[in-house]
């Protein structure tokens, strides 16, 4: 669905390492083939983010064939002046259309005074016009990307006629500012759930709608005081 605050981008990188936690007990990553919905979110996080509104991931589209590669990587110890080799296996020539859009983060409504949906919405599309506030990166650090405009669904994708199934993967993860239910208050919470990709896209599912939901920690908010650690909408300049 395209909401009227939607935004469609094209995000495009090198090498994209959207790490499956299951790789990360022996010390090594293995990337997961699609990235997940928390990697979309922090992409979309640093091209332009406030804590007065939450982006949703609703779509992405698979441009380029899956492939991967190992590189073995020198991993220093935090103990001493000593490194292990270590192989993480990465996306190779990755591009996606991320379709998204914002809503109030209702758990934060003493920021309710910056509630300005187009001054926001136009900001953000400037900002995807930019290339971002800030760096964005595929996964991990070391991925870098660049974003830029476009139309979600124009030009052809190697996965147009494909649909695949991709198993339980990791959804994202709920933080205490973002808490949708009483169970996810105070917390900092993993989400579960099982994406499918019809005709090269995948139609993701809100954070609420995840079956499986497992506590990590406690967490509080951070406190937002303006003009200290936050600056409202109406003082930026849309360009």
């Amino acid at each position: 669905m395209e909401h009227k605050n939607s935004v469609e981008f094209l995000v495009r990188g090198r090498y994209a390492l959207f790490t499956d936690p299951l790789t990360k007990i022996g010390g090594e990553k293995f990337t997961y083939q699609v990235p997940t919905y928390q990697a979309l979110k922090g992409i979309i996080e640093s091209i332009y983010w406030k804590p007065t509104i939450q982006w949703y991931i609703d779509e992405v589209r698979i441009m380029n064939q899956i492939r991967t590669q190992s590189i073995g990587i020198r991993a220093p110890h935090y103990k001493d002046t000593k490194n292990d080799l270590s192989i993480y296996t990465y996306l190779k020539d990755v591009e996606y259309q991320v379709r998204a859009h914002f809503e109030w983060n209702e758990n934060r409504p003493d920021l309710a005074n910056d509630r300005n949906e187009n001054k926001h919405w136009l900001i953000a599309k400037r900002m995807i016009e930019k290339g971002g506030r800030r760096d964005v990166f595929l996964g991990t650090r070391e991925c870098q990307a660049e974003v830029e405009p476009c139309v979600f669904g124009e030009s052809s994708s190697d996965y147009d006629n494909v649909d695949l199934s991709f198993g339980i993967m990791v959804h994202g993860i709920t933080y205490a500012d973002e808490a949708y239910n009483e169970e996810t208050k105070g917390k900092m919470s993993v989400r579960l759930w099982n994406p499918v990709m019809k005709n090269g896209i995948i139609a993701f599912i809100r954070p609420e709608d995840c079956e499986i939901v497992r506590p990590i920690k406690k967490m509080t908010m951070k406190e937002f005081v303006n003009g200290v650690n936050f600056q409202s909408v109406e003082n930026e300049e849309i360009n």
